[in-house]
């Protein structure tokens, strides 16, 4: 039988490996994780959040690029290869927060072997 959050977890697989292939596409140095997104998940919108993550983790960046400039870029990168925000919902409970850990790992050492390549100094 299927977890009951197979759909949603494929679906948040493919924002994930969107928005990765997106920043390597664009040279960008960074890459994020399922513990990202939720870092992430309590600002409204995919452009107000790429924006958060770039003025806290990147702030460089913006000295050769406008905030607009960035995020249109990365979203229409990441759009083309998966459409629409990501799935977002917070785990209701420890199992279920474990289980997104268990996903992340999964991530995590599929990135590795064979998924997207590894940016140098990421």
């Amino acid at each position: 039988m299927s977890h009951p959050t197979a759909g949603h977890d494929r679906q948040l697989e493919a924002q994930l490996c969107a928005f990765n292939t997106a920043f390597a596409e664009l040279g960008l140095r960074f890459r994020w994780d399922v513990r990202t997104l939720y870092s992430l998940a309590s600002i409204a919108g995919e452009h107000a959040r790429v924006a958060a993550y770039i003025e806290a983790h990147h702030p460089h960046l913006l000295k050769a690029y406008s905030m607009e400039f960035l995020c249109e870029a990365i979203l229409a990168r990441k759009n083309a290869r998966a459409p629409g925000e990501w799935p977002l919902a917070q785990p209701a409970e420890r199992g279920a927060a474990q289980d997104w850990q268990t996903l992340a790992t999964a991530m995590e050492q599929e990135w590795h072997e064979g998924g997207l390549p590894a940016l140098a100094g990421a």
